[in-house]
C-alpha cells in the first residue's frame, strides 16, 4: 500500500471514529471543574465496581489508579494544633482555649492549624507520601458537653456549657474549613455524635440512657449549631448507645436527626472500632455482615476500621443492602474529596503553594502565646501579691513536677517542635541574667515523703510551685496510662504528693509568698492546696508558649483573663452518679450547690464598672431579639481584659435550668476608659423542648437577664416579660 493510500484510510478511520472519541472524553465529567460537584460524583460512582467502590468507605481509602483516585487515609487530628503529624504550632489544649471566651480569636487558631495541615499535606504529596495525620480531614472539634468532671477528655472539649461549646465550636469549624466559595480549606467533624462523656473505661459497651428534653437542650444543642451553622463538613458517630441502640447504626439520631431535620450535607464517619462493637461488645447485631448493613442504612458513610471494606459486599450479595445504598455513602465521601480539591489541578486550589515557612512560623508562636495568656485564669490573689514587679525581686524559685514537663504543657492529641517553652523556661527568660532563677522538681505523682528543694526555695524571694495532674493521669482509655480507672479520673483529688509537697514548701518557704500553678484538663480539688499558696493561676494543657504565658501574667505584662469553661464543685459528692445522663444536679445551669469556683470565674488585675446605656424592653415576642447596650468601665491600676458575660433566669417552671449562659463578649478597656458592648439574644435562643409535644417551645413568663463576671455574679440585672 503506497503513503498516498495510507493517509487517505488514516483520514477515514479518524473521520469515522473521532465522534467515539470525543464521546468518551465527554464522559469523563469528573475531571472537568466546571461541572457541579454533584454532576461530577455521579460521574465517578459510575465508573467503578461494587468491590471498588466498597474499597473507598474504610479510613485507610484504596488507590483506584484507572480512574486517577489516589489512597487516601482519612484519618487525621488537630485538637489545638495538626497532631501527630511531626512539627507543628501547639495551642493551649481545647478546654484552656475555652477559657479565654474568645470565639474570634479561636477562629484565628483553627485557620492557622489549617494553613499549617495544608502545608504539611502538600510537603507530603510532593514526594508521594499518603500518610495517615498527613492529610486534610480533621477528626475535630470535640463538641461533647463536659457534664462531670471526672471524664478523662473534657480537656478536648470546650466545657459544661451548650452555648459557649456551640459558639467556639463554630468558630473553630469556620477556621478549619476557610472561607473559599469553591474549597474547603480542610474538612471538620463535630465528634461525638452523640450523648458522650463517659465513662471511658466501658465507652465500648455503655449505654447512655437520656430522656427527649435532656437530649435536645443539653447533647444535640452544639452539634445542631455547627451543623447548620458552622457547616461542618463531617460528623463522628460515638462509641456508647443511646436508649440502647449503638450510635453507629442509630438511625433515629445520623437519618431523621442529622440528615432530614438538620439537613446535614456532609458525611458520617464511625470513631475508630466502633462498628466492632456494635456486634462485639453491644451485641446489637449477629456479626460484622449484619453490623455493615446496619451502619450504612443508619446513615454511616465511612468506617474507622475495616468492617465496611470487608463486609459491605457480602451484605449487598445477601440482600441486607442494595449498591444504591453503597452509592449513597460513597457518594458524600466523594463531594468531600472534590471540595478539598483531589481530582483537580492544584494551580485552581488557593492553597496549593503553602510549604515550610507556612508551619510554627514566628506569627503562629506569637498567637500561640497569646491564646495562653488569655486562657490562665486567676483564682486566688491575697494581697495583690501579683504581680511582680521585677525589680523588687532578686530570686526566684520554680519548683514542682510540672515544672518542666513537656506532657503538662501540651495536653494530649498534640503536635511536636523544638520551641515547647516549659514554665521554667519561659520564668528564666523574662526574669532576665540578672536575676537568680533555680528549678527543682520538688516532688512525683506518687511519694508522699520525699521533696525536693523545699529548703532552697526558702532562699528565695519567690517561689512559683507548678503542680496539678498531666495526660498520663486523665486522658482518653488507653492513652492515660497511670489513670486508675482507664483514663477518667476517680475524683476530684491531687496526686497526695503534691498535697504533701505544698505542705512541706509552705513549712520551708515559711512567709515569702508561693504562686501556685495547676495544670489540668478540669475541676479539681484546689481547696486541698489553696490554704498553702498566697496566688493561685489554673494554666490548663497550655501549649508550646505556655512558659512565656505565665511569665507575662506573673509579672504583669498582661492582666490575667481566663474565666472557668467548668463549674469547680466543692466536692465530688455533690456531683451525682458518672453512669447517670439526666442533667438533673448537673452543671452551674442544674446545680445552684456549694462550690469551689462558679462557672465563668476568673479574676483580673484590675477591676470593671457595668452600666446600660438603655433599658431593655419590657415585654418580647418569640420574633424578638433582645439587646443590650453598655458601657464597661476600667476602674482599676492597669489595662485588661473583661469578658461580659449574659445569663437568662427563665420562670419557675419544672426542669427549667438555674440560670443559662446566652451571649458574652470579651473587650478590652484601657484603665480609666470605658468601651462600648453590645449584646443580642434572639428569643428564640430561649426556646426549650416540650415533651409533651415533642417539640421546640417558648414558654410564656417572667424572665429575668443577669450580666456579670461568672455564673454567679450580677452586676447588672433587668425583668423582662415573654408573651405569646
Amino acid at each position: 500500500m503506497n503513503a498516498k493510500l495510507k493517509l487517505h484510510l488514516y483520514c477515514l478511520m479518524f473521520t469515522l471514529l473521532a465522534p467515539t472519541f470525543l464521546k468518551a472524553q465527554d464522559k469523563f465529567i469528573y475531571k472537568d471543574p466546571s461541572q457541579s460537584v454533584d454532576t461530577r460524583v455521579k460521574d465517578l460512582v459510575s465508573r467503578l465496581t461494587l468491590e471498588e467502590k466498597v474499597s473507598l468507605l474504610g479510613y485507610q481509602s484504596k488507590a483506584i489508579p484507572r480512574l486517577g483516585i489516589p489512597a487516601y487515609n482519612w484519618w487525621n487530628e488537630a485538637l489545638h494544633g495538626v497532631a501527630r503529624a511531626g512539627e507543628a504550632t501547639i495551642f493551649p489544649q481545647a478546654i484552656g482555649m475555652a477559657a479565654t471566651f474568645n470565639d474570634s480569636l479561636l477562629k484565628q487558631v483553627s485557620t492557622v492549624i489549617s494553613t499549617e495541615a495544608r502545608a504539611k499535606y502538600n510537603l507530603a504529596i510532593a514526594q508521594d507520601r499518603h500518610l495517615q495525620y498527613m492529610g486534610l480531614t480533621f477528626w475535630t472539634p470535640n463538641i461533647n458537653i463536659f457534664r462531670d468532671p471526672r471524664w478523662g477528655r473534657g480537656q478536648e472539649t470546650y466545657g459544661e456549657d451548650p452555648y459557649l461549646t456551640a459558639t467556639m465550636g463554630t468558630a473553630f469549624v469556620k477556621g478549619l474549613q476557610g472561607n473559599d466559595p469553591h474549597y474547603l480549606k480542610t474538612s471538620a467533624t463535630a465528634k461525638h455524635f452523640a450523648v458522650h462523656s463517659g465513662p471511658e473505661a466501658t465507652r465500648d459497651y455503655f449505654d447512655a440512657v437520656v430522656d427527649e428534653k435532656d437530649l435536645r437542650e443539653t447533647y444535640l444543642y452544639a452539634f445542631r449549631a455547627l451543623v447548620t451553622n458552622g457547616k461542618v463538613e463531617s460528623v463522628m458517630s460515638a462509641y456508647n448507645s443511646v436508649n440502647g441502640t449503638p450510635n453507629s447504626i442509630n438511625k433515629y439520631l445520623l437519618t431523621d436527626i442529622l440528615r432530614k431535620e438538620w439537613g446535614f450535607k456532609g458525611h458520617v464517619v464511625t470513631d475508630c472500632g466502633a462498628l466492632n462493637d456494635v456486634f462485639l461488645t453491644h451485641k446489637a447485631v449477629p456479626g460484622p455482615v449484619e453490623a455493615a448493613a446496619a451502619a450504612i442504612k443508619a446513615g454511616v458513610d465511612l468506617d474507622c476500621s475495616t468492617i465496611l471494606q470487608n463486609d459491605a459486599v457480602k451484605a449487598v450479595q445477601q440482600g441486607l443492602l442494595t449498591e444504591k445504598d453503597v452509592d449513597e455513602a460513597l457518594s458524600t465521601l466523594f463531594r468531600t474529596e472534590f471540595k478539598l480539591g483531589f481530582y483537580d489541578d492544584p494551580a485552581l486550589v488557593p492553597f496549593h503553594s503553602y510549604g515550610a515557612d507556612s508551619v510554627n512560623n514566628a506569627y503562629h508562636k506569637a498567637l500561640a502565646r497569646k491564646v495562653a495568656q488569655q486562657s490562665m485564669a486567676l483564682l486566688k490573689n491575697d494581697k495583690n501579691i501579683l504581680p511582680l514587679k521585677k525589680a523588687d525581686h532578686s530570686s526566684v524559685m520554680v519548683i514542682g513536677p510540672n515544672a518542666a514537663s513537656f506532657d503538662a504543657m501540651v495536653g494530649n492529641y498534640h503536635g511536636t517542635n523544638t520551641n515547647v517553652v516549659s514554665f521554667v523556661d519561659g520564668i528564666t527568660c523574662a526574669a532576665g541574667p540578672g536575676t537568680k532563677v533555680e528549678y527543682d522538681q520538688g516532688c512525683d505523682y506518687k511519694d508522699t515523703t520525699h521533696f525536693g528543694g523545699t529548703w532552697a526555695a526558702g532562699g528565695n524571694d519567690i517561689t512559683i510551685a507548678v503542680i496539678g495532674l498531666s495526660p498520663v493521669l486523665e486522658g482518653e482509655a488507653g492513652d492515660a496510662f497511670l489513670s486508675e480507672t482507664g483514663g477518667d479520673k476517680k475524683d476530684l483529688s491531687l496526686p497526695k504528693s503534691e498535697v504533701a509537697f505544698m505542705k512541706a514548701l509552705r513549712k520551708g518557704v515559711k512567709n515569702k509568698p508561693i504562686i501556685a500553678v495547676i495544670t489540668a484538663g478540669s475541676d479539681i480539688d484546689i481547696d486541698a492546696i489553696a490554704p498553702y499558696a498566697d496566688a493561685i493561676i489554673m494554666a490548663w494543657y497550655p501549649g508550646e508558649q505556655g512558659g512565656n504565658a505565665l511569665a507575662d501574667i506573673v509579672f504583669g505584662d498582661v492582666s490575667p483573663s481566663g474565666h472557668l469553661p467548668v463549674t469547680f464543685y466543692k466536692a465530688i459528692d455533690n456531683v451525682p452518679d458518672y453512669k447517670d445522663y439526666s442533667m438533673k444536679g448537673r452543671t452551674y445551669r442544674y446545680y445552684d450547690g456549694p462550690v469551689q469556683y462558679p462557672f465563668g470565674f476568673g479574676l483580673s488585675y484590675t477591676s470593671f464598672e457595668y452600666n446600660l446605656n438603655d433599658k431593655l424592653k419590657s415585654k418580647y415576642k418569640k420574633t424578638d431579639t433582645l439587646t443590650v447596650n453598655l458601657q464597661v468601665k476600667n476602674t482599676g491600676i492597669m489595662d485588661g481584659d473583661e469578658v461580659v458575660q449574659a445569663y437568662i433566669e427563665y420562670p419557675k417552671i419544672d426542669r427549667m435550668p438555674v440560670k443559662e449562659l446566652k451571649s458574652f463578649k470579651r473587650v478590652s478597656v484601657t484603665k480609666g476608659n470605658a468601651q462600648s458592648v453590645t449584646l443580642k439574644i434572639p428569643v428564640m435562643e430561649l426556646q426549650k423542648w416540650d415533651l409533651a409535644t415533642h417539640k421546640w417551645k417558648i414558654y410564656s413568663g417572667d424572665y429575668k437577664l443577669v450580666l456579670g463576671e461568672n455564673s454567679r455574679d450580677e452586676k447588672l440585672g433587668t425583668l423582662f416579660k415573654i408573651v405569646n
